[in-house]
């Protein structure tokens, strides 16, 4: 089961999962889809002790990698990272750091160890961050992709990772957005639907593929968004999509590095108890429901600020929470699209991968005999 871009990049099935987790790339790679490692929340360090590991683990298979550097965001013009996180860092209101400490305190998650820091929060989510780990992923040679998850790259960037024989792919939420996407040279593009979890725009799936697809054709384009099941994938297929991005699928795998509280909040939830919230990243994300983000949404209390200054107002609660996870599950971060109400077992990433492609040709059988062509 190849497309065109599938087929480029030497996958068997046209399945591209985005993930956190280097475990779950280097599955879904080795099972016939490509795993792309989210590098946001890395430091090059980091990413590169990840890819390092990947490379070992993955064998001939291709993988891609996910940046996250918006068109516009608070200190754009600054180059320098360290100076960049000192200047944001004065920006930020007390009010909100207070808050932050305060529904921590009480929901009864404890305090970091005395001499432990968080880091800045300033993260991936700059060009001063993300540059670097570009940097980094062009060292590797399994990498066969580079995404973009907000906004347009700019095009030295484009141009850079096609140079070293790569593609370059950005997200988008609007036929506008995509036709600037291509418009800077992209290789492909990615349209997310309003279902899906992280960062989403407000239009439904099944209303924006087609759009994305009439606006940037022929260039080609995945489909986000709501893609639970191989029936989701079959849709996106037949509206003209070349493969399908997934994300939320693959946090309740069993290679996943979740811990096991978010894992059963991911369980139990169903597909009302996610909202679209500016809580922890400054722009709309789609996360589960919970005391943090209802918390932030009341009118007596601090508005989140922009990107990437909320993320760095939260810092502390990130470190909390990652520290002590059991404690703090009402006020956790968990990003989740719409389709968590059908996540409710765990699963190895192979079988998920073999699961769609299952279900996706049934779905495909399935309407060729309702019409009699099958």
């Amino acid at each position: 089961m190849r497309t065109p871009l599938s087929e480029r990049f030497g996958m068997e099935f046209p399945i591209f999962a985005f993930t956190h987790c280097r475990d779950v790339v280097v599955a879904v790679s080795r099972a016939g889809g490509l795993g792309v490692l989210g590098a946001v929340g890395f430091s090059v360090e980091q990413l590169r002790v990840e890819l390092d590991w990947i490379d070992e683990h993955i064998g001939d298979h291709p993988y891609g990698v996910d940046i996250v550097l918006p068109a516009r965001y608070e200190g754009a013009d600054e180059t320098d990272a360290d100076r960049l996180a000192e200047r944001l860092a004065e920006m930020i209101p007390e009010e909100h750091r207070a808050f932050v400490r305060r529904i921590l305190d009480e929901h009864g998650v404890p305090r970091l160890p005395e001499g432990e820091e968080p880091g800045s929060g300033l993260m991936g989510w700059t060009a001063a961050t993300a540059i670097p780990q570009v940097d980094e992923i062009l060292r590797h040679e399994r990498v066969v992709c580079v995404a973009n998850a907000l906004g347009t790259p700019p095009p030295d960037l484009i141009e850079r990772i096609q140079a070293s024989g790569r593609a370059v792919g950005a997200l988008c939420g609007s036929p506008a957005q995509a036709a600037r996407h291509k418009a800077a040279g992209c290789d492909f593009v990615v349209a997310q639907g309003y279902e899906g979890g992280g960062h989403t725009g407000d239009v439904g799936s099944i209303v924006l593929w087609p759009q994305v697809i009439d606006e940037v054709a022929p260039l080609p384009v995945l489909a986000a968004g709501g893609i639970g099941d191989g029936r989701q994938m079959a849709a996106a297929l037949t509206l003209g999509a070349q493969g399908v991005w997934t994300g939320s699928l693959w946090l309740t795998v069993r290679e996943a590095a979740s811990s096991p509280a978010q894992i059963e909040s991911y369980l139990r939830a169903t597909s009302r108890d996610t909202v679209r919230s500016r809580s922890y990243t400054g722009k709309p994300c789609r996360m589960l429901r919970n005391d943090w983000t209802e918390a932030w949404d009341r009118p007596d209390t601090p508005e989140p600020l922009g990107m990437p200054l909320q993320m760095m107002a939260v810092s502390e609660a990130m470190a909390r929470v990652h520290r002590y996870p059991e404690a703090a599950r009402a006020v956790a971060f968990d990003p989740v699209g719409q389709i968590v109400g059908t996540m409710n077992e765990v699963r190895r990433s192979a079988d998920v991968v073999r699961e769609l492609v299952e279900e996706c040709i049934d779905a495909l059988q399935r309407g060729c005999d309702l019409l009699g062509t099958g």
